[in-house]
């Protein structure tokens, strides 16, 4: 069964670069976003790797834990992170999960269940995996992103959808297209003009059921 948003995130044990892991424990009071790869030594992977490993400060502004997945092994997963330092031109300070076994691609349905794949794999074997998967504190899906292996993911626009994802969180607001932290959000519907100005202010009405409100928290 896929994973979808609202569902409850697969919990896992797996070996990581930075040791074993309980995947529920180790979030913590954290979001997550779990991202992952077909294989280690990949060029598109190794680019975005070393966009993450750049952008780590600021997913810990944004109190996240980035983790990611590669059907290759601890050893090799280390190795790596030297090839990812010398593109990124910083260390790679965060985990990737040993996922020789495939345990974590088949819980999050990046592979089918029965997926079966050789010894000597190549990417195109688990071209499949390419998900990233934002993740709340209270372990459920928040926002589900795959890519074919040809396109490389934009870890800014991931960085802006989590502070969409944040913004709203618990919040009766919407963003609207193309928005950025700081920009007016939407009021949502199952407030009433009058408990929309109360919540949030001055309301901008734009159509009867598009009302645009200041982001709360900002000023």
């Amino acid at each position: 069964m896929s994973v979808r948003i609202n569902d409850t995130a697969p919990d896992f044990t797996a070996d990581t670069t930075e040791g074993p892991i309980s995947f529920h424990d180790w979030i913590g009071d954290s979001y997550a976003i779990l991202f992952s790869h077909p294989r280690d030594f990949t060029p598109v992977c190794t680019t975005e790797f070393s966009a993450v490993a750049r952008l780590v400060p600021e997913f810990e502004k944004r109190n996240t834990k980035v983790l990611g997945v590669s059907v290759d092994s601890t050893d090799d997963h280390r190795k790596w992170k030297a090839d990812i330092a010398q593109l990124a031109g910083v260390p790679a300070n965060f985990a990737i999960v040993d996922d020789t076994s495939l345990k974590v691609a088949k819980a999050y349905d990046m592979f089918p269940a029965d997926a079966s794949l050789p010894d000597e794999r190549t990417p195109a074997h688990s071209a499949t995996v390419r998900t990233v998967f934002i993740i709340g504190p209270d372990k459920k899906v928040r926002l589900t992103i795959s890519y074919p292996m040809s396109v490389g993911r934009n870890f800014a626009e991931i960085l802006r959808a989590l502070d969409a994802v944040q913004a709203t969180d618990g919040v009766p607001i919407a963003t609207p297209a193309d928005w950025q932290p700081g920009q007016d959000v939407i009021a949502a519907l199952s407030l009433s003009d009058e408990q929309a100005e109360a919540k949030f202010g001055k309301v901008d009405k734009k159509l009867p059921y598009l009302r645009f409100v200041a982001q709360p928290g900002r000023t």
